[in-house]
């Protein structure tokens, strides 16, 4: 009897010790995942602020022809969308894990604000060569909180961009399929393993190795895309492209 139980205590404190350990194991993780936010966001913070300094003072300091302080200033517009991108990131994620964000829905025209957003994210560094390639049916309408949908598109495309090679072309499909609206934003980047599909949807998660990543990103975008797209009853899947690169493909019902 005495055996028996101790047996019975030994089995228990062995489940516990694992349940502890598995516990202790989530906690170091999404703190690494936390420092490796911050240490993120620092860098999203300083690069396009350092740039914008250095457009503002070489205009104030240098006698420029006309042209060139447009192209300086137009340079500034883009590193304060950038910020601004980032901004509404960080607190739509706040509002939504918090449950403070109530997705207002109104009828718009989907069609008009895919385009939008391609055309602002359009890269034009590889000469006359289109980075972004939008195949975009129009008038296509549809019912939805219009300013979390801006930041899904964003967030889709400004990933597949982020993680292309210098002008490798990323495409943007709108269209509908049976009834249902269909968007697909699709790059030739290094694509997703099977095992991390299932995982960049996470909040703070990143693809690859945080010690030797090169592409900049704070973790947030795909967690925003998921959480939005559930309050719309979208569907989003994650493919890859073949001979390189990955698909992602919403669903709208």
């Amino acid at each position: 009897m005495i055996m028996g139980e101790g047996s019975v205590f030994l089995f228990l404190l062995c489940i516990g010790g694992y349940f502890l350990h598995q516990s202790l194991k989530r906690e170091d993780k999404l703190r690494e995942q936390q420092q490796n936010f911050l240490m993120s966001i620092t860098h999203e913070l300083k690069s396009p602020l350092a740039a914008i300094k250095l457009s503002i003072q070489t205009i104030v300091k240098r006698d420029l022809d006309k042209a060139r302080q447009t192209s300086l200033l137009n340079n500034s517009l883009k590193d304060i969308e950038r910020l601004d991108d980032l901004v509404e990131n960080m607190l739509l994620a706040t509002k939504i894990e918090n449950r403070s964000y109530t997705f207002p829905k109104e009828e718009f025209n989907f069609s008009e604000l895919v385009y939008k957003i391609t055309d602002r994210l359009q890269v034009h560094s590889c000469g006359n060569e289109q980075l972004i390639n939008a195949q975009i049916q129009p008038n296509l309408q549809l019912m939805g909180d219009k300013f979390a949908l801006s930041s899904v598109v964003t967030n889709l495309i400004e990933n597949a961009v982020k993680y292309s090679s210098p002008c490798d072309e990323v495409n943007v499909l709108l269209d509908e399929v049976d009834g249902h609206l269909r968007l697909c934003v699709i790059d030739k980047g290094p694509g997703i393993s099977d095992a991390e599909k299932m995982l960049i949807f996470d909040k703070f998660y990143r693809v690859g190795n945080e010690n030797v990543r090169k592409a900049k990103g704070t973790g947030l975008g795909l967690f925003i895309v998921k959480e939005v797209l559930q309050y719309h009853d979208a569907d989003i899947t994650v493919k890859d492209n073949l001979p390189q690169g990955s698909i992602f493909e919403v669903t709208f019902s």
